[in-house]
């Protein structure tokens, strides 16, 4: 079957690290099921397992791809939850078991959820990671009001672009931080009301802030807040390690929280929230399996504004 795989690890040049072209399809497991994809996104993970971060030699070949949706063995319309959890191990799909970058993917039967027909394909498979990350963050661990001040630290990319349209969608407003005038834009069409250069003074203090970026804006999330507010983290794309204030955290008792994917049952309800609140997820572009190389140069070079999906169609 056609897939998109890692044959090697790169981190200077990961493209070196990716083949295009045929591979078994997925052998009969028990507790499983074969869906045939649809549709499939393309994550950061999946730039991250070409440079070898989180995917050893011992496991390559491996096919990419952890979002997907299709259908399964019965014909039905289903989105795929990408966490593995055999009880002693956690991962998502193209970390120990083969991802969604192929003609079909095998699954547990359990990480199967029903696609409703108000949602395309293609959006559906924008969900399972950046959008259900954002679904998480927002309603689980800062429990954002329909009268908060929300900052989205960071313009553009598909976490952030979820996070705008979902808390827009809950009522709360939403402000967000962005490097280039084209990215705030992109903020602005999506539903932000206001938005600001990186490490901006703002005219207020918020309620939330929401910051993936990491070392660069740190500091300044915590300085947004007001007293009592929360910073929800769920990466950090700039760098792991910043010096901080530590005053501010408990002058002001402000909440730090992590968070990370999120549940079978979150995925359910945010599948629901979208299709009941009309939410589109942006594709910034589509390409064809055969084509996937362009999608993942549009990620490392920046050039992309929403998710970059990956199509069956030839």
């Amino acid at each position: 079957m056609l897939s998109v795989y890692a044959v090697g690890a790169s981190p200077t040049d990961p493209m070196s690290a990716l083949e295009i072209g045929e591979r078994p399809e997925p052998a009969r497991r028990e507790g499983w099921t074969t869906v045939e994809v649809k549709a499939a996104s393309l994550n950061h993970h999946d730039i991250w397992a070409l440079k070898g971060i989180g995917l050893p030699a011992s496991r390559l070949p491996m096919i990419l791809g952890s979002d997907g949706a299709g259908l399964d063995e019965s014909g039905r319309r289903v989105i795929i939850h990408p966490v593995i959890d055999d009880g002693s191990t956690r991962s998502v799909l193209s970390e120990r078991f083969n991802g969604t970058f192929a003609s079909f993917v095998s699954v547990p039967t359990g990480n199967l959820i029903e696609l409703p027909n108000t949602i395309s394909f293609e959006e559906a498979a924008c969900l399972p990671t950046a959008w259900l990350t954002a679904y998480r963050m927002l309603f689980e661990r800062a429990k954002i009001g329909s009268d908060d001040l929300v900052l989205v630290q960071g313009a553009s990319g598909g976490l952030s672009t979820a996070l705008i349209m979902l808390a827009k969608a809950s009522g709360a407003r939403v402000w967000v931080t962005g490097t280039s005038a084209e990215a705030r834009r992109f903020a602005a069409d999506i539903g932000a009301e206001a938005t600001f250069e990186v490490n901006a003074r703002l005219p207020q203090h918020v309620d939330v802030v929401m910051d993936s970026v990491g070392a660069a804006t740190w500091n300044h999330s915590l300085k947004c807040l007001r007293a009592g507010g929360t910073m929800v983290v769920p990466g950090a794309t700039t760098g792991y390690e910043a010096t901080i204030n530590i005053a501010l955290v408990f002058a002001k008792q402000l909440t730090i929280v992590g968070s990370s994917m999120g549940s079978l049952e979150q995925l359910a309800d945010l599948t629901e929230f979208c299709s009941v609140n009309q939410i589109r997820p942006p594709v910034a572009a589509t390409y064809s399996l055969g084509k996937a190389d362009r999608g993942f140069l549009d990620m490392i070079d920046g050039r992309i504004r929403g998710k970059v999906v990956f199509t069956a169609s030839s």
